[in-house]
């Protein structure tokens, strides 16, 4: 109950806060590249039922639907302002709504996409599952994009077996220092 409360708090709070950028940002998507501004990804949230995440669109609207890594050369399909985006999580702020709707919370294991199918069954056989997945988390902090799926399962198993109230307030402190040196952001 603290931690749903303290989301949606925090999430109405930050969306009051980053009215500016939010509207800012929107815009410069729509003028510098064709397509939505939001960018509406299919993932996998807690007990495996699928949500739908909204980011801001960082990507051309002819990308795979694939994790990043996958994506050859990903640098080919960034919008002009994708990178900037990406690398200063600005485009995760509309993640904010998924908090205030129940589908996210603020910590917790960051959602698969819908078809990273080794990623949900090992979060399924290690009971990651059960929680609800985050904007940030332990395994964000320890890496990023950079950790491969059985250590980044290593790290929210950990979080599983270790969530409190202080955990996610150290999360979220470490995030904001990772966000603002862009550490782990492969793209």
């Amino acid at each position: 109950m603290l931690k749903r409360t303290f989301d949606l708090l925090l999430s109405l709070l930050l969306l009051v806060l980053f009215s500016i950028p939010l509207l800012i940002v929107a815009l410069l998507v729509r003028l510098t590249s064709p397509g939505p501004i939001l960018y509406w990804s299919e993932r996998v949230g807690r007990y495996n039922k699928n949500f739908y995440m909204p980011k801001f669109r960082s990507m051309r609207i002819d990308t795979p639907q694939v994790a990043t890594h996958l994506l050859g050369d990903a640098q080919n399909f960034l919008t002009p302002i994708g990178s900037f985006l990406r690398k200063s999580s600005l485009d995760e702020l509309p993640q904010l709504f998924s908090v205030i709707t129940g589908d996210m919370s603020f910590v917790g294991p960051r959602p698969a996409l819908f078809n990273q199918d080794d990623l949900i069954e090992l979060r399924t056989q290690k009971n990651v599952h059960e929680l609800r997945p985050g904007i940030t988390g332990w395994a964000q902090i320890n890496g990023r994009d950079e950790l491969p799926i059985p250590t980044k399962v290593e790290f929210d198993v950990y979080y599983r077996n270790h969530a409190s109230f202080f955990l996610d307030l150290k999360i979220l402190f470490l995030t904001f220092f990772k966000v603002f040196k862009a550490d782990g952001v492969q793209h």
